[in-house]
This record gives C-alpha cells, structure tokens and sequence, in this order.
C-alpha cells in the first residue's frame, strides 16, 4: 500500500516516460492471469491501484488494447521507445488504473497485499503463504471519489 499523500516516482526504461503517483493507493497486488504473463513475460506482475487523477505524466506512453477475461477492454500504457510497461487502464476498472509496481524507481516502497487470479498461476511461481489468495479477482469496496 502507498499511504496517504505519499508520492511515489517511477518510469520506462529509457526515460522517456516518467510518472509521480500521489497516495493513498487502493490496493497492492500480484497479478497472475494469463495476460499480465504475456506482457511481462513471468508468471505474475505486481501491480498498485490508484484512481487515474493520483498519476502524473511526463510524456506521452504507447498504448496496446484487448478484451479482458471480464469481457471488456484493457489497455497496457508502456513507452514506445524501450517497451518499459507503466500502468493498465480499461472499460471495468473506469477511473483506477494499475500502475506496474517495477516500473517504480523504488519499487521496494510497496508490499503486496494479496494474490489475485491464483486460477491461472504457473506451478513455479511462488507467492508470500501470509498474504490472502482469490482464484480470479479479489472482492474491493466501492472507493468512491
């Protein structure tokens, strides 16, 4: 979790691309569905939830969209020079946005807080037995802003 009015920075591999996120965040969690191991190439990505307002853009990121297991669409934000992923937006997600916790300059700052999408994790990934675990994705609140 990124605590209440902490900023975080972060950005692509090249710098291109650079990005404050301004606390609190929502969640912290490992991703393990099928989609986030294609675009990382491993068996899960973290990743941090904000609402879209809490994250500030220096340059202009490449965007590839598909339909998610949800049936809507998800967008990966990445630079167009180094490839370097930033954050994911789409349709069911709306105003949050989950910002890929590597692509931190410290991404050390952040704890996960859950394993979400357990249904799809290869056997060689292995995971905290602490933290609590969803088959597909974790039930939230409404966090209304």
């Amino acid at each position: 979790m990124v605590g209440d009015g902490v900023v975080l920075e972060g950005g692509c591999l090249c710098g291109a691309v650079r990005y404050r996120l301004t606390g609190p965040s929502l969640f912290t969690a490992q991703c393990c569905c099928k989609d986030c191991q294609k675009a990382t190439g491993t068996g899960h990505t973290t990743i941090v939830g904000i609402h879209k307002d809490q994250l500030a853009l220096q340059g202009t990121p490449a965007t590839y969209t598909n339909i998610g297991e949800s049936g809507g669409s998800v967008t990966r934000h990445f630079c167009g020079t180094c490839a370097g992923r930033l954050y994911t937006s789409g349709d069911l997600p709306g105003e949050f946005i989950m910002v890929q916790a590597g692509s931190l300059d410290e991404p050390g700052a952040i704890t996960p807080q859950s394993v979400i999408y357990l249904k799809d994790a290869v056997r060689w990934d292995h995971f905290d037995p602490a933290l609590p675990k969803y088959e597909t994705m974790q039930p939230r609140p409404n966090h209304a802003r």
